[in-house]
């Protein structure tokens, strides 16, 4: 299979599984070892960064109101509702960010085909929707605390296998937020992180050495930047309409699958 169709498949499931609470992590290391992605953990990892930088872009175009309240609510040096929103997503943001400055190489070495590991991590995915699934609608807003639980959360799911996405809107449901709201919030929260990270590897010099060719790069990219624009509408409204059950069952049979075919 050449670079650029192996390129276009990453990036397809990408776009889907970033905002689907299914791990777009663990399905990126289960499909690279499925297609015969021999490539170094640098290497891999480096793919994963382009394609979440895509949907990054993706959150931005579907969310540009509430990204624009953010950067408004920083700059307005005032204590009002966006200046509130905006310090939430800045605390949600902290956990994450400090596993990935103290733990990177930790982190980097996960991602290079460990897909038992991703299973098990599927499993929890599971887990979590399905309690989220079964929680009672209320209609509570994001508070300071809740910030910082959901942002443990996403600290968490930088394992490969658990939905970043999954994880933090269901932390968020469980936690009694409006489920529309926890969605919208899941899918802000990341953006920084991914921007910090693509400047972290700029500054490194990470993106100019990848030996990745830049065509395949460009195709991963365009492919999970089109994808995402669809996955996220869709998303918010899923999970508005109590859908989660789904993806649980959907991540207990990949995993079982995994699973099995690993131990065969």
């Amino acid at each position: 299979m050449s670079e650029l169709l192996r390129a276009v498949i990453l990036g397809v499931i990408q776009g889907l599984t970033e905002f689907l609470p299914v791990s777009s992590s663990g399905h990126l290391e289960l499909a690279k070892y499925f297609l015969g992605d021999t490539s170094l953990a640098e290497e891999s990892m480096m793919m994963t960064v382009i394609l979440h930088f895509a949907t990054a872009l993706s959150t931005v175009v579907i969310l540009r109101k509430e990204v624009a309240e953010i950067f408004k609510g920083l700059f307005q040096f005032s204590w009002n509702e966006q200046s509130r929103f905006s310090l939430k997503i800045i605390l949600s943001m902290v956990p994450a960010a400090l596993v990935g400055v103290f733990l990177e190489d930790k982190i980097d070495d996960l991602f290079n085909h460990q897909i038992l590991l991703v299973s098990i991590c599927l499993l929890v995915t599971g887990l979590l929707l399905f309690m989220a699934n079964r929680s009672q609608r209320t209609g509570k807003d994001v508070t300071f605390g809740n910030a910082l639980m959901v942002g443990l959360s996403q600290a968490v799911a930088i394992l490969p296998g658990i939905s970043r996405s999954g994880a933090t809107i269901s932390t968020s449901v469980l936690l009694g937020i409006d489920r529309e709201r926890a969605a919208r919030f899941s899918f802000l929260m990341v953006v920084p992180l991914i921007f910090g990270k693509i400047a972290k590897d700029l500054l490194d010099g990470a993106l100019v050495s990848s030996a990745l060719p830049s065509g395949a790069m460009l195709a991963g990219f365009g492919a999970a930047f089109v994808t995402g624009l669809i996955a996220c509408t869709w998303m918010i409204k899923l999970v508005k309409n109590s859908k989660l059950v789904y993806f649980s069952i959907y991540c207990f049979v990949v995993a079982a699958v995994v699973i099995i075919f690993y131990l065969a």
